[in-house]
C-alpha cells in the first residue's frame, strides 16, 4: 500500500523491514527508548515484534530518503495501537509524524477499529510526541492491554467514532 500525501512529496510504504535503512532507523529508535528510559519501561519493538502477527509497519519516504516509520497493532477487532512512531532527525519539523499519523488512524478507521491506544514516556525527550498526539484528539488514560502503571510511561486513547479538526 502506498499513499502520497497532500502535495508534501511524502510516500508512505507498507515495509517488510528487509531494506538495511529501515533496519538502522529501528536500531537508532531503539538506542533512543534505551538511553531515555529505564529497560523495564522499554515498550518499543524490535523488528521481530514489528514482524509479528497483528502488526503492519510502515515508512515515510520523500524520493529515495527515509524520513520515519510506524507501526498500527491490533490489539482486539475493535481497538489498535500505535507503535515505533519515529521521524529522523533531519526530517523533524517537516510534518513527517503528523502525515504518518493521519495515515495511521485512516487504516485503524478502515479496520473498523472504534478506538487507538498508545504508550509514550513521560521524560522530556517525549514531549514533542505527546503534544502531537494530544493534537490529533489523543486524550490520557488508563493502561491498556498489557501495560501496568508506569511512572515512565503515559498512556493515551483516541475515539474514532468522530473526527478531530487536526484530521480534517
Amino acid at each position: 500500500m502506498i499513499t502520497s500525501g497532500n502535495g508534501t512529496g511524502m510516500k508512505i510504504e507498507l515495509d517488510d523491514l528487509s531494506r538495511e535503512e529501515v533496519r538502522r532507523l529501528i536500531a537508532e529508535h531503539l538506542a533512543d527508548m534505551h538511553a531515555t528510559s529505564p529497560p523495564e519501561s522499554v515498550h518499543a519493538l524490535d523488528p521481530g515484534g514489528l514482524r509479528t502477527a497483528g502488526v503492519s509497519f510502515w515508512t515515510v519516504w520523500d524520493g529515495p530518503n527515509l524520513l520515519g516509520c510506524g507501526a498500527l497493532k491490533e490489539l482486539d477487532p475493535t481497538a489498535g495501537e500505535i507503535k515505533a512512531m519515529r521521524t529522523r532527525p533531519e526530517a523533524r519539523g517537516r510534518g513527517v509524524a503528523a502525515h504518518l499519523l493521519g495515515f495511521l488512524l485512516e487504516e485503524a478507521r478502515r479496520r473498523g477499529y472504534q478506538s487507538v491506544s498508545l504508550e509514550t514516556g513521560t521524560q522530556d525527550f517525549f514531549a514533542p510526541a505527546r503534544r502531537l498526539y494530544g493534537r490529533h484528539g489523543f486524550v490520557p488514560c488508563p493502561p491498556f492491554a498489557d501495560y501496568t502503571s508506569d511512572p515512565n510511561s503515559t498512556y493515551m486513547t483516541l475515539s474514532l467514532t468522530a473526527r478531530t479538526p487536526a484530521e480534517d
